[in-house]
């Protein structure tokens, strides 16, 4: 295996690992992906637990889908992840069925401004409409919903987002479930209605964050 790519695998396979830790999936469900020399893309294969993957558990593909390393099937959600890297300069595209995003997209068709952390993703996060999973429909629909964002609820399924790392696209799908537990928690209080913040701010908080963090981190 290349240097790289065994380095970016590793990557992968500790983040998929996470998704179960952090209690983002269950089981194999949900699935990560990492753009590695231009139009290769290592993903998760379908179906084996994360704690089973190895460095000869390796799955690659180009851009078409065509397995260019390992053995095993990629997963089913690969359409939606290779639409992803095609139109987009995503280097990294992590998808879950995270229980508080889960239900919000069963609830609106957009989650509401409640945390300036929506400027992350691009603004209010839209939710795609419901289609089978590993479709070509639901990579389409996940498409349209990710125009000028870089995240997504799927209706009655999960989440998807994109970054141009492995470790930003986890971070901020780990800040979409928690803006949609807090979304949640805010919405059932009896007789309130939660405030929101207008789209002027969250065009503020874009240009802060474009700044935040340690130079070159």
């Amino acid at each position: 295996m290349r240097s790289a790519w065994a380095d970016a695998w590793s990557e992968l396979v500790e983040t998929a690992r996470r998704t179960v830790a952090d209690g983002l999936v269950v089981g194999t469900s949900g699935n990560v992906s990492v753009r590695v020399d231009g139009d290769t893309v290592l993903v998760t294969p379908s179906g084996v637990p994360y704690d089973e993957l190895g460095p000869g558990e390796l799955c690659a593909v180009d851009l078409a889908g065509r397995r260019v390393a390992g053995e095993l099937v990629p997963t089913s959600e690969l359409p939606m992840h290779l639409a992803v890297y095609r139109t987009t300069g995503a280097g990294a595209v992590v998808h879950t069925h995270a229980v508080h995003a889960t239900a919000v997209s069963t609830l609106v068709d957009e989650l509401p401004a409640v945390h300036y952390m929506a400027a992350a993703l691009g603004g209010p996060v839209r939710v795609a409409p419901y289609a089978a999973y590993g479709s070509e429909e639901l990579a389409a629909g996940a498409l349209e919903a990710l125009r000028g964002r870089s995240g997504c609820l799927l209706r009655n399924h999960g989440t998807l987002v994109h970054a141009d790392t492995l470790r930003r696209a986890y971070d901020h799908t780990a800040q979409l479930e928690w803006m949609c537990r807090v979304w949640l928690a805010a919405s059932s209080v009896p007789g309130r209605t939660p405030s929101l913040l207008p789209p002027g701010e969250l065009d503020r908080v874009a240009e802060r964050l474009r700044g935040y963090g340690q130079p070159g981190g």
